[in-house]
């Protein structure tokens, strides 16, 4: 990767929605090699897919929550059973495995309270091999789907 790709990631990142005559303009060079060198970003993984960045508040998603979820088990069944469970949760926004206590943070979006509640207590608590589930409420988000370092 050199900086010609960097810049192309870089563009992308920040629209990518770009036409490939926009790109190609932006990271100055002719449209055919941009092509090749986006096919190339794209097979290699470096571009993983293009997305819409959505507004939760205004499709009615206002209570967010960061929940930590403690393990009573930790074999390989149990955890693998509880990632893939947790990732069947479409309210939950991220699912990260942690080093130490707790041993997961996951990020949820409801409706509201009521329906966080319902959530915790219908779903996320009857996950498989969870021992304890504390959770905390976020007041505002202050950085939130930044671009990577390039």
């Amino acid at each position: 990767m050199d900086d010609v790709d960097r810049k192309i990631l870089a563009e992308l990142q920040q629209d990518g929605r770009l036409t490939l005559t926009e790109l190609a303009e932006r990271v100055r060079l002719s449209v055919s090699p941009c092509h090749r060198r986006l096919r190339a970003l794209e097979r290699s993984g470096a571009i993983a897919g293009y997305h819409a960045r959505l507004d939760a508040a205004a499709l009615g998603l206002t209570f967010e929550s960061l929940v930590f979820v403690t393990m009573r088990y930790e074999d390989r069944e149990t955890v693998a059973a509880f990632e893939k469970a947790v990732a069947d949760i479409p309210n939950v926004l991220q699912a990260q495995r942690l080093f130490g206590d707790p041993d997961f943070l996951l990020r949820v979006v409801t409706r509201d309270l009521e329906a966080f509640r319902h959530l915790y207590d219908e779903r996320l608590a009857t996950l498989p091999g969870v021992q304890r589930l504390s959770s905390t409420l976020v007041m505002a988000s202050i950085v939130e789907a930044r671009s990577l370092p390039l």
